[in-house]
């Protein structure tokens, strides 16, 4: 079994310290995020169906959750936040189902995948960097101080 090679404009997604927010529990789960994708980004064809579906399970539980912390602590700007998120999430189903049905190939979920890869850092650094000081504000008193050092971290 062969490995597609990553889009050649774009390396595959890894985490490091330029996606770290300073509120541990979405440094965590944008961990998992990051991994999941540049796993996809760097399967082989047999294998994008499976891990295409182990990522919409991760975004229901990963948006779910950001999505009731906004709510829950009345986050002022959480509805476009909310939006973005089922936004993103519709496409991911929408490509998986229709990809696990066979209407679909491999290139219209490699090109969701860079798609994701692209709209995550500025989602994270624009929406979610926003949520985390919200967070740690009510959680812990004040704004996360991160020192980010283009670090790869695992």
């Amino acid at each position: 079994m062969t490995t597609e090679q990553p889009h050649p404009d774009q390396q595959p997604m890894h985490w490091n310290d330029m996606y770290l927010l300073g509120y541990t529990p979405i440094d965590e789960v944008h961990e998992e995020f990051v991994g999941l994708v540049g796993r996809m980004q760097q399967a082989a064809d047999a294998d994008l169906a499976g891990l295409l579906a182990e990522f919409t399970r991760h975004c229901e539980e990963h948006f779910g959750m950001e999505n009731r912390w906004m709510v829950e602590n009345d986050f002022p700007p959480r509805d476009c936040h909310i939006d973005e998120h089922a936004a993103v999430l519709a496409s991911v189903h929408e490509v998986g189902e229709l990809f696990a049905k066979g209407e679909l190939g491999a290139d219209v979920v490699r090109d969701l995948v860079e798609h994701l890869a692209d709209w995550f850092p500025k989602h994270a650094d624009q929406l979610d960097s926003a949520l985390a000081h919200w967070m740690a504000k009510k959680r812990l008193g004040g704004k996360p101080v991160v020192l980010r050092r283009g670090l790869q971290l695992r």
